[in-house]
């Protein structure tokens, strides 16, 4: 690439050279996409060299599994949250995860979702980010089944279908379609307007 893309990130000196690897590709992953990103510029990033980065990592594609693996730990501590939180109650646990679609839509960054972002650049690929991330949004619309099935509402696998559809596509209309004043800015007040149209009768 003609221009550079690499810096140090700051706050990662004193990490361990794998996990400094991993912070930079992170973050050059998000912001430059995968495909755009060699591991030159990973490890000038991390402050080392392609000598260490292989010896933790054998490939890019081992790198870019990890990075995918993480990002999926991440999303699925939210569901362990959620359940701490409110331990039986699927109600509350679905009011908050809205709360949280509600944050993210208004704390999104400047490059949407990056398991998002990454499924379109692995798309028809057998690489194996795509497995991590088939597996990471089968289980988010497992949890959905789940809740919905718990809180009595009709027809779980359908409404779980129709929730997640919608926010799926939120997040990708929100980089493309006058960014936060778009048709994403409404999806918050849509599923709240879903969710009470299949409420339970009790």
């Amino acid at each position: 690439m003609t221009k550079s893309i690499t810096h140090v990130i700051p706050g990662t000196s004193q990490l361990p050279p794998r996990e400094r690897i991993l912070v930079a590709a992170r973050d050059l992953f998000y912001r430059h996409g995968i495909r755009a990103v060699g591991v030159e510029a990973i490890a000038e990033a991390a402050s080392t060299n392609k000598m260490t980065l292989y010896r933790h990592f054998g490939s890019k594609d081992e790198l870019v599994a990890a990075y995918l693996t993480e990002l999926a730990r991440e999303g699925d501590e939210l569901w362990v949250r959620l359940d701490k939180e409110h331990p039986g109650d699927a109600h509350a646990q679905l009011d908050g995860w809205v709360e949280y679609v509600e944050q993210v839509m208004r704390d999104r960054e400047d490059r949407g979702c990056a398991i998002a972002n990454a499924a379109v650049e692995l798309r028809d690929t057998d690489h194996p980010g795509r497995q991590i991330i088939d597996a990471y949004k089968t289980r988010k619309r497992d949890r959905l089944v789940t809740l919905f099935r718990e809180a009595s509402y009709a027809e779980p696998e359908l409404l779980a279908d129709e929730v997640f559809l919608l926010f799926e596509g939120a997040r990708i209309s929100i980089q493309c379609c006058s960014g936060p004043t778009g048709p994403a800015s409404r999806v918050v007040a849509m599923l709240r307007s879903l969710l009470a149209n299949h409420a339970p009768k009790h």
